[in-house]
């Protein structure tokens, strides 16, 4: 990899990690929360397919991956989201190699698989919830119990296959826009 790599995974980290940033905000209303893993992949589709156009280098999509779940470590989301990002980050990679890194089909499923690792910032809320709101009193009462009942342990296998499908809708929508008009701009 050389610096330009490096810069673009930079770059196209900081857009995704805005995008989850700002669409993280909904979730402070209990019924947004469980739509977290629809936005984001929807949402983050559009600049991770710009990106996946500068991606040729085995690792590129990995480390940003990576970069995902350490941000979302710092931000206290715990550990599972940067577990699970080293792991889809690393199907993804394949996924899109498969492809020699230029099938647009290809390119969308990876962004599906990418985006696995936004449902992970769930597991702590499904399998150790008592530690989980234990760091969250703030939010106060209402909100946890709302949440609670929003988000039975059913619901985590939902998540992840929500994560997925999202991710291939944002794909879809950021290949579309690329066609429309990132590539009449010249930037894809």
């Amino acid at each position: 990899m050389k610096g330009k790599d490096l810069i673009n995974i930079g770059i196209f980290s900081a857009i995704y990690f805005v995008i989850v940033f700002i669409v993280a905000m909904l979730g402070f209303i209990p019924i947004f929360l469980p739509l977290l893993c629809v936005l984001v992949p929807i949402l983050g589709g559009i600049p991770f397919m710009l990106f996946l156009t500068r991606v040729k280098k085995f690792g590129m999509i990995w480390i940003m991956s990576v970069i995902m779940g350490l941000l979302m470590l710092l931000t206290g989301m715990s550990w599972p989201p940067l577990a699970v990002s080293v792991v889809s980050g690393l199907l993804a990679e394949l996924v899109y190699r498969s492809g020699n890194y230029q099938s647009a089909a290809k390119a969308v499923l990876t962004n599906g698989v990418f985006s696995l690792w936004v449902a992970a910032n769930y597991l702590p809320l499904f399998f150790a919830a008592e530690r989980y709101w234990s760091t969250r009193q703030s939010f106060g009462q209402d909100y946890i119990d709302t949440v609670t009942k929003l988000m039975p342990t059913w619901m985590c296998p939902v998540m992840f296959l929500a994560a997925f499908v999202c991710g291939i809708l944002g794909g879809l929508l950021g290949r579309r826009l690329m066609k429309k008009h990132f590539e009449k701009a010249g930037i894809a």
